[in-house]
């Protein structure tokens, strides 16, 4: 079977519709040719430089990353920006690169889904509502039951272990844990959300010591896992994404943590 971009763009799109995204994020094929041929695809993160020296010295045929490269508009594609020189590497490489955001934050079968299931924990609700889909609430993050009981610091430990992760914040406001709140990537805003919905603990990402001291004083635990910490999930459950939906394809993940803690 030969699979183009666009059979791929449009499969991911079932699943995890461009119109979930939020207003502010820019999903979706950021270069190349919707008619090129795969053979190859590398999943990650992020289109860092190194990741597309990487594509390229792969003969990778399409990048698929969580973040776009491509936030805000720009005025004109050359070697004078780091965002021109990686569009001309990818162009001239005949890679084509997609992403997809807050899209596969929202939908029902993708961030929730995945770090939930790594969390042993039951979704209730979404965290932030964005909107409906046939007369289920969808959104950003979400609220959810853990099967047991345990301290902050036993949620913290157990979060660090899961995720691989090499450190883990956390703020304890000394109560047990049952209802979360989480948030994959950056959770600045989201404390009120967690609070309004009855949750012992925050679990997100790029949080300050000003919030943890905030969620303190509203008697809600914090925990910071760092915006890759939770997000880095996207890699793997696309990995089984494309393999299931387009036999023949090599796949190449990058997992790299471009943010380090010694």
């Amino acid at each position: 079977m030969i699979y183009t971009v666009l059979d791929i763009k449009n499969e991911i799109e079932k699943h995890f519709p461009v119109n979930y995204a939020m207003d502010w994020d820019n999903p979706g094929l950021m270069a190349g040719r919707s008619d090129k041929k795969v053979n190859k695809i590398m999943l990650a993160l992020d289109a860092t430089a190194e990741l597309i020296d990487h594509a390229v010295s792969q003969d990778v045929d399409m990048v698929i990353t969580h973040h776009p490269l491509i936030f805000r508009g720009i005025k004109s594609v050359n070697d004078e920006t780091a965002i021109g020189n990686k569009l001309l590497k990818l162009i001239e490489n005949g890679i084509s690169l997609y992403s997809m955001h807050t899209n596969y934050d929202i939908a029902p079968e993708g961030m929730g889904k995945a770090v939930s299931k790594r969390l042993d924990a039951s979704i209730i609700s979404p965290l932030e509502i964005t909107g409906d889909e046939s007369g289920s609430e969808i959104g950003v993050g979400f609220i959810a039951e853990l099967k047991n009981k345990k301290g902050t610091k036993s949620l913290a430990e157990e979060i660090k272990e899961k995720f691989g992760l090499s450190g883990v914040f956390f703020y304890d406001a000394g109560k047990d844990i049952s209802r979360v709140a989480v948030c994959p990537g950056s959770g600045r805003g989201m404390l009120g959300h967690a609070l309004s919905n009855g949750c012992d603990v925050l679990i997100t990402g790029d949080m300050g010591h000003h919030d943890g001291i905030d969620a303190l004083d509203e008697g809600i635990s914090l925990i910071d896992a760092g915006h890759f910490g939770l997000e880095q999930v996207f890699v793997e459950e696309m990995c089984e994404f494309i393999a299931s939906h387009f036999e023949g394809i090599e796949i190449i993940k990058d997992e790299k943590a471009y943010r380090q803690v010694i």
